[in-house]
C-alpha cells in the first residue's frame, strides 16, 4: 500500500471485506461479462446469427479480465464500456464481432448497478437481522430490570432495559422491511436500447416487437429478474437509486439514535459498550472508557444520512431521456453509501452483543427519582384508605416542592417519602411498598415477550440460513 497517496477508510478500517467486494473492480466487471454472455445466449436463442462456439469462448474468459489492457484501451477512446468491449474482445476473436451486439452502454453499466444494488442490500439486510438478534437476545435477558425511563431527557415513568432494547431493535426490524420491500421491487433494465425505444434491437429482429419484448424477458431471467422496468430513458430511473439510498439513510438514522442512547447511558455509568483489557480511552487521561465505538456509529451514520440528497439530486437533474453527470456521482455515493452502512452495523453488532449492564447503579439512579414517580400511586391509595384527593394533593405537591429543594439547592438525597410517611394524611399508606420499580414499569417485560415472538421471531425465521461472516473490528 502507498503511503503517499489518500487512501479510503471505508475499505482500510471500517467495512467488510465481503462489501467491498461486491463494489469491486472484479465484481463489476465480471458482471458485464455475464450480461454479454446473456445477451448472446438469448440472441441466439431468438434466431440471431450467433454461435454455440462464439458464446462458449465468451463464457471461457468471464473472470480473467486484463485490466491493464483495458486501462490501455480507455486511454485511447476514453469510453470505459467500449474499453472493455475491446479487452473482451481480444481474447474472444472468434466472438468479438458480436460483443455488446445491439446493446448500448448502459445495458452493461445499469443491469450491472441493479445486480450489485440486490446483492449489497442483501449484505445490509443480513447483517440488519443479526443486530437485531443480539438486541433481542440482551432483551430477553434483562426484560424486568427496572431503570429510569426518559423524556425529553428528564426523569419520566419507569421501563425496563429490556424493553429499551426493543426500542433500538423495532427501529432496524422496521428499517429491514424497508430493505426487503427494495429487493422486492428492483426490476432489470434488461435490453431497452439507447433511449428506452429499443429501436436497435427491432432493427436486429426485423420489426418483430414479438421476438424484442422476448428478448428483453430472456434476458432478465438470466440476470435472475422476474420482470422489467415497464419504461426507461437511456439508464433505469434514478429514483431507484435514491429509493435505496434512503433506506440506507433510514437505517443509519436507527443505528445513530440507539448510539447516541448508549452514549448517553455510558455518561450515567449504567451501560457501557465493550471495552477490551488494553484499549486505551485517552492519551492523556488513563482512567477514560470513551464509547468510541457507539461514536463512531453515529460519526459514520451521520455520513450516510448525508448522502440521500446527493441522489435525489441526481434523479432531479436527469434531462429528458438521460444526462452524464449522474456517472461520476453514483460512482462515489452508492458504493460509499453500502460501505458505510456495512461498517455502521458491523460496529453495532460488536456493541449489541457485547453490552455491559451495570444494576446497581441503574437502581441507585432510580431510586433517587422513584419518590416522585410514586406521587400518583401514594395519592391513589390515600385516596383509597378514605383522604380527600384535593387536599392529598396539595400535600404532595408541598412535600414535593420541598424535598426538591434539598436536592437541588442543599446537594441532599430525596427525602419525599420520609416526608409524606411522618405525614398524618398518609398515615394509612404503605408508602415504602407504593415505590417498588418493579409494580411501575406496567407492561414493560411483557411487551418484551411479545416483540420477539411476534417481531423478532419471524425474523430470525427468515434469516436463520443467511448468517453472515462475523468481522472483527480493524481498529
Amino acid at each position: 500500500m502507498p503511503f503517499d497517496q489518500y487512501e479510503n477508510p471505508l475499505i482500510s478500517r471500517y467495512a467488510s471485506a465481503e462489501m467491498s467486494q461486491l463494489f469491486s473492480p472484479q465484481h463489476k466487471h465480471s458482471t458485464w461479462r455475464r450480461l454479454w454472455v446473456a445477451l448472446a445466449e438469448a440472441e441466439a436463442e431468438l434466431g440471431l446469427a450467433v454461435t454455440p462456439k462464439q458464446i462458449a469462448q465468451l463464457k471461457a474468459h468471464v473472470d480473467d479480465i486484463d485490466f491493464d489492457v483495458a486501462a490501455k484501451y480507455e486511454r485511447e477512446l476514453r469510453h470505459d464500456v467500449m474499453a472493455h468491449v475491446h479487452a473482451y474482445g481480444d481474447q474472444c476473436p472468434d466472438a468479438k464481432p458480436i460483443i455488446h451486439l445491439g446493446a448500448t452502454s448502459c445495458f452493461v453499466t445499469d443491469n450491472t448497478d441493479l445486480i450489485l444494488l440486490r446483492e449489497a442490500l442483501q449484505l445490509v439486510c443480513a447483517r440488519l437481522a443479526s443486530v437485531i438478534d443480539s438486541l433481542a437476545t440482551f432483551a430477553k435477558k434483562y426484560r424486568d430490570l427496572p431503570t429510569l425511563g426518559f423524556t425529553h431527557l428528564q426523569p419520566a415513568q419507569p421501563t425496563t432495559v429490556g424493553r429499551r432494547a426493543c426500542l433500538w431493535a423495532y427501529d432496524l426490524a422496521l428499517d429491514l422491511a424497508e430493505l426487503e420491500h427494495r429487493i422486492a421491487s428492483l426490476l432489470a433494465r434488461s435490453t431497452k436500447g439507447t433511449t428506452g425505444t429499443q429501436a436497435s434491437f427491432l432493427q436486429l429482429f426485423d420489426n418483430n416487437h414479438d421476438k424484442v419484448r422476448q428478448l428483453e424477458q430472456l434476458v432478465a431471467k438470466k440476470m435472475g429478474f422476474e420482470a422489467t422496468y415497464a419504461v426507461t430513458g437511456q439508464t433505469y430511473s434514478r429514483k431507484i437509486d435514491a429509493q435505496a439510498i434512503d433506506a440506507l439513510a433510514g437505517v443509519a438514522a436507527s443505528a445513530h439514535k440507539a448510539a447516541s442512547d448508549l452514549r448517553i447511558l455510558a455518561h450515567r455509568k449504567e451501560v457501557e459498550e465493550p471495552f477490551e483489557k488494553k484499549q486505551i480511552g485517552s492519551s492523556a487521561m488513563a482512567y477514560k472508557r470513551n464509547p468510541m465505538r457507539s461514536e463512531r456509529i453515529c460519526g459514520l451514520a451521520r455520513y450516510v444520512m448525508s448522502l440521500q440528497s446527493s441522489t435525489a439530486a441526481t434523479a432531479a437533474n436527469q434531462w429528458m431521456e438521460r444526462t452524464l453527470d449522474d456517472s461520476a456521482n453514483r460512482r462515489l455515493v452508492i458504493p460509499q453509501a453500502f460501505l458505510a452502512v456495512d461498517a455502521v452495523l458491523i460496529l453495532y453488532q460488536n456493541v449489541a452483543s457485547g453490552l455491559v449492564i451495570y444494576p446497581e447503579v441503574i437502581a441507585r439512579s432510580l431510586r433517587e427519582e422513584l419518590p416522585f414517580m410514586a406521587t400518583e400511586n401514594i395519592l391513589m391509595a390515600a385516596v383509597a384508605a378514605g383522604g380527600d384527593r384535593q387536599e392529598l394533593h396539595e400535600c404532595i405537591r408541598t412535600h414535593s416542592l420541598a424535598a426538591a429543594d434539598e436536592v437541588k439547592m442543599k446537594g441532599r438525597t430525596n427525602d419525599l417519602l420520609a416526608r409524606l410517611s411522618a405525614d398524618p394524611a398518609f398515615a394509612g399508606v404503605d408508602v415504602e411498598a407504593a415505590v417498588d420499580a418493579s409494580q411501575l414499569t406496567g407492561r414493560s417485560a411483557e411487551q418484551v415477550d411479545e416483540f420477539l415472538a411476534e417481531i423478532v421471531e419471524p425474523i430470525r425465521t427468515r434469516y436463520a440460513d443467511r448468517k453472515v461472516i462475523e468481522s472483527e473490528l480493524r481498529v
